[in-house]
């Protein structure tokens, strides 16, 4: 293989950093659904499901940003190009997902489609998308009735179950993209009968710009229109001049991408091609629906009949400039860029040799590509409407978002995924950063750094949470996020760390962690609260909002979570300081700061009493109930173990470059020496005389993985789950002021109506949280060494060190992916894979979270966000047993 194509991606990669070529111009950052979101939501009650609905979906004009079918647009959202598709029996054009809203779902949201992320590469100058299209009608109305009739005991209603599937009657459509330069795709759709009769499929490529005329006043309006030398011509003020050339004969289609005024606004007078033009004139036969010579929307109308197995293609090419581009019939550009991704994983994965392995880690780094999403919400124009719209109801003026006027953003944002969270979530985008950090380290550098600028950062220091309530508190670790990314990047660019990224971050969060003393710890005690802290129902009750007569929530998870931001600032601190001495006295700050949390958690306020619960040997929030006193909820959950990840491990070199920072330590230990008993043994050097600074000194940390490891309690077969197994035989129950609150282990999907019963924190396992157990055992193994040995597991006799427990733990969290001893993959649960059906290429799903007893994909299917850190976990397995 030529050197071109070996190092051909890893030069896109490092030209977009540089800025010399704009590789990320386009990238599959359509959004798959934009309906049913808050920021498209101008309602009275602030309900987005009901505000704009999928049957809404199709002949509204969005305000904020556009949704499709494996599409794509430019950074912008300006000029978008996605997939729509017609069996000749649906009532409606498949031009975008659909799924069920939070209200409709017996566990929530949940999309009910066949979708897949096959490939992608960081640059986008190769991805490839698979959709399975039901060859009957599609069950619209079955999915929606049989989903209301359900209890939260019953399993979801989901598309197979429907019987659509069955005899392999459908089609597999496969939609790739291949970058011959930064402005010019080529574009191969191809479809295939997977059923075994002949069948009829319309494939309807569109493409549209987005609407930004209907909002304001003298709007420049752009246009499509058919070019006279062939092809189709797009012109926008912005954007400039594209052509879109395809082969064929197809029905050219024009619309406006306008709402529909006769269907939304009783407007039956007004003359137009509207947004559901398209669907109206294919659908339904109405062709005055539609213009033939321009418009702001497109399809190009191809009818195709395939025998079985048969496979027929299409190919486009979107390129800018006006001259004449030829297609790429041969697929020499696709060939091309298919053999560059392939040197692109290969090198990636060196180490890896297993091909399921490989195959898991290149479908989970598609997915988290494939998952970047043009993000638009300007809160302020939110609040205050358009000037070309009615005026927004006056109620949204005490509603939502209402605190954060200056949130104005439009950028590309890692989702964590774009069905049903097509937005982003701070704790989890630090999360997706690690594997952003192998694949584009540039890339997760900015996501990062993103979130802490001006017109995302509260001024008053917060965070944003996510879209539905950017006040809410998610747990801090994006000084964590920070300096991981920071040392993968300095490893994969051999030694060299990037310090003025992690100066910069460092800065802003200075600011954010000052928010949280200032605005968490009520009682200035140095115990933190935050309300759910993004463990949704894992708690007796919602801890955002306590019941009436509670009084403050204690939380064990919400300090922890604050010693361990304490530790990951001082980390940060020391790195800087090697090179700029100003830091030492920050890094000594945060080390106090976490001495004084670590006190906190062991005596309040000196009051004789903290979270960590002697009899039970485990840390349990505490609610202030008025005469009763502080009541421990006794709810063994994860909430108990995120104490554990506050650890660190300072070498002894660290503390000859820094004598100031040394000097300060030794002044506090000797000093305050109760302080010094609490968290570690300082005086006791660890292997080759490390310091180990942590909120568990031996017995206690003993006593937390004792729990952990139990495979009665907190360990499955594919990892830690969230809550203890114990809590099925004996759920925990809190009876005060007439009311009684239940926590019971749950496998699987909530059984709770807790926000929505569509999270669930009562017995799965996590992805993200089973990672920073693997860290933090690691962290704690260099310090201890391979003396120090843990039964694992509980009760089996078997001793390890620390570092072979986070292997084994690391294994099982692999296994959820990977084939068995007969073959199949645990997250499929008892689900056949299509591959077995119908001969199809097989796909793989990253979900949310996974049943705790059986490893079984729950939550939403396609959440490669926080779950792609399979990649990290898979990468650094094949480090560490080189």
């Amino acid at each position: 293989m030529s050197d071109a194509i070996n190092w051909a991606e890893r030069r896109r990669i490092a030209e977009q950093a540089r800025g010399e070529r704009s590789w990320s111009l386009w990238g599959p950052y359509l959004a798959e659904r934009q309906w049913g979101t808050v920021r498209e939501d101008y309602s009275r009650d602030g309900n987005a499901w009901r505000s704009l609905t999928h049957d809404d979906a199709r002949s509204r004009a969005y305000r904020w940003g556009e949704d499709g079918l494996a599409g794509i647009c430019d950074e912008r959202g300006q000029l978008c190009l996605a997939l729509a598709l017609w069996n000749g029996r649906d009532p409606i054009l498949k031009e975008r997902l659909f799924g069920l809203t939070n209200e409709q779902g017996n566990h929530g949201e949940d999309v009910k489609e066949h979708y897949h992320y096959l490939d992608a590469v960081p640059s986008h100058a190769y991805l490839k998308y698979l959709y399975r299209y039901p060859q009957a009608a599609y069950p619209y109305e079955d999915l929606v009735r049989e989903s209301l009739q359900r209890s939260r005991n019953d399993p979801e209603y989901e598309i197979d179950d429907t019987g659509v599937f069955d005899g392999d009657r459908f089609f597999d459509v496969i939609v790739e993209y291949a970058k011959a330069d930064v402005d010019d795709i080529h574009v191969i759709i191809s479809a295939t009968n997977r059923g075994p009769d002949a069948a009829d499929l319309h494939l309807i490529p569109q493409l549209w710009f987005r609407n930004t005329w209907s909002w304001r006043e003298n709007s420049p309006r752009p246009q499509l229109a058919l070019h006279a030398e062939g092809g189709i011509a797009c012109e926008h003020h912005r954007l400039g001049r594209y052509r879109l050339a395809f082969e064929g004969e197809p029905d050219v289609l024009f619309c406006q991408n306008e709402t529909n005024l006769h269907r939304h606004a009783g407007q039956p007078e007004v003359e137009g091609a509207f947004k559901d033009g398209l669907h109206a004139a294919i659908v339904d036969g109405q062709y005055t629906a539609i213009r033939r010579d321009a418009g702001t929307k497109l399809g190009l109308h191809y009818t195709v009949r395939l025998e079985p197995s048969e496979t027929k293609r299409i190919r486009l090419r979107l390129s800018a400039g006006m001259r004449t581009r030829t297609l790429d019939m041969d697929g020499i550009v696709c060939d091309r860029c298919v053999a560059e991704a392939d040197a692109y994983y290969d090198d990636l994965q060196d180490g890896i040799a297993d091909p399921d392995a490989r195959s898991i880690f290149r479908q989970a780094a598609a997915g988290l590509i494939w998952s970047k999403q043009l993000y638009a919400y300007d809160v302020q124009v939110w609040l205050k409407g358009d000037p070309l719209q009615p005026v927004p109801p006056r109620e949204r003026d005490s509603g939502r978002n209402t605190h954060w006027h200056h949130f104005a953003a439009s950028e590309v944002l890692s989702m964590p995924d774009k069905w049903e969270y097509p937005w982003f979530a701070a704790w989890d985008l630090a999360f997706h950063c690690l594997p952003l950090a192998l694949l584009d380290p540039d890339f997760a550098k900015k996501q990062l750094l993103l979130l802490t600028r001006e017109w995302y950062m509260h001024p008053n220091g917060q965070l944003p949470a996510y879209e539905w309530e950017f006040s809410d508190a998610n747990p801090p670790v994006h000084a964590w996020a920070t300096y991981r990314v920071f040392e993968i990047d300095r490893a994969r660019r051999g030694g060299r760390g990037d310090l003025a990224f992690l100066e910069g971050v460092f800065h802003k969060l200075l600011i954010n962690f000052t928010w949280w003393v200032n605005r968490k710890d009520a009682g200035g005690r140095n115990v933190f609260q935050g309300g759910f802290l993004g463990l949704d129902n894992v708690g007796v009750f919602d801890r955002s909002r306590p019941p009436p007569g509670f009084g403050m929530v204690h939380q064990a998870d919400g300090t922890a979570w604050m010693a361990m931001y304490a530790l990951n600032m001082m980390r940060i601190a020391l790195e800087l300081a090697v090179h700029n001495d100003v830091y030492e006295s920050t890094a000594s700050k945060f080390f106090e700061h976490f001495l004084l949390i670590a006190e906190a958690m062991t005596d309040m306020g000196g009051e004789g009493f903290g979270l960590w619960d002697e009899d039970d040997e485990f840390y349990y929030d505490e609610v202030d109930i008025p005469g009763a006193g502080l009541v421990p909820l006794r709810v063994r959950s994860m909430v108990g173990l995120v104490p554990f990840f506050a650890v660190e491990v300072i070498e002894p070199s660290v503390l000859q470059r820094l004598p100031d920072f040394a000097r300060r330590l030794n002044w506090l230990l000797e000093n305050r020496p109760h302080l010094a008993r609490l968290v570690s043994r300082w005086d006791e050097g660890g292997v080759e005389d490390r310091k180990l600074l942590s909120l568990l000194r031996g017995h206690r940390m003993k006593a937390l993985l004792r729990r952990m490891l139990d495979e009665a309690e907190f360990l499955s077969p594919f990892g830690v789950r969230s809550l203890s197994k114990a809590h099925r035989d004996r759920p925990y129950a809190l009876n005060e002021f007439g009311a009684s609150f239940t926590v019971r282990y749950d496998p699987a999907d909530s059984t709770s109506n807790m926000f929505g019963g569509n999270s669930n924190w009562r017995g799965p396992v996590w992805m993200p949280m089973n990672y920073l157990i693997i860290e933090a055992l690691r962290r704690f193994h260099t310090y201890y060494g391979d003396d120090f040995l843990v039964e694992y597991p509980t009760g089996s006799g078997v001793m390890h060190t620390l570092a072979a427990i986070a292997d084994a733990l690391q294994d099982r969290l692999i296994a959820l992916f990977s084939k068995d001893e007969v073959g199949c993959r645990p997250f499929l649960g008892d689900r056949l894979p299509f591959r077995e059906a119908a001969g199809a290429e097989e796909a793989l799903l990253f979900h949310e979270f996974f049943d705790g007893d059986t490893g079984r994909g729950l939550g939403a299917s396609h959440q490669t966000g926080w779950t792609s850190l399979i990649v990290n976990l898979l990468y650094d397995r094949a480090k560490l047993r080189l």
